[in-house]
């Protein structure tokens, strides 16, 4: 993206994550964005699991992290390593409000352990960096692409994300340039 166009992300853990994940994700961005990405600390899960789920509904991060946003962030994208869902759909690798300016990445089904595949470091941080860039394209006006090489292409399953390239397709990298003239 680059081109003159001055974009601030403040990325923080929402839950207890490990610093250098944070760091490749804040390296990762920069690079393949062309941005300001800064590490913000960490907040409190702010919801407790569902009733009979193991997972966390996905709206409570979104309102802990508008909260969180400073007037100097851009846009501000949590990373949380609990599983989360919003009402009709079983899960969410992620999670985005434009008009709040805020989105949230979930790491528990990037992991190939999560499935029963043996660890994989360097595919698990590809696919957080891949969801990441993904819910900020949500926050920069993008909708889902039909392009299945497209970041913006809807992951219905990790085959999804594996397969989609961490960039924009010419047209989705020309829509984000136009929401920032």
């Amino acid at each position: 993206m680059g081109h003159g166009v001055s974009l601030k992300i403040k990325l923080v853990s929402v839950g207890s994550l490990p610093p250098p994940l944070l760091r490749f994700l804040q390296e990762g961005l920069a690079r393949e964005l062309g941005v300001v990405v800064r590490v913000g600390g960490n907040l409190p899960l702010p919801a407790s699991c569902a009733e009979g789920r193991r997972q966390y509904p996905g709206e409570p991060f979104l309102q802990a992290l508008e909260a969180a946003r400073t007037p100097e962030d851009e846009v501000i994208l949590g990373v949380t390593g609990v599983d989360l869902y919003v009402s009709g759909l079983n899960f969410v690798f992620g999670l985005a409000d434009p008009s709040r300016r805020c989105a949230i990445i979930s790491l528990a089904r990037l992991y190939p352990e999560f499935y029963g595949q043996p660890r994989a470091p360097g595919r698990f941080k590809e696919r957080a960096l891949k969801e990441a860039i993904h819910e900020l394209g949500h926050l920069w006006g993008l909708d889902h692409c039909s392009d299945p090489a497209c970041i913006m292409f809807f992951s219905n399953s990790l085959s999804d994300t594996d397969r989609k390239g961490p960039g924009f397709c010419a047209q989705c990298r020309s829509n984000v340039k136009k929401s920032f003239k």
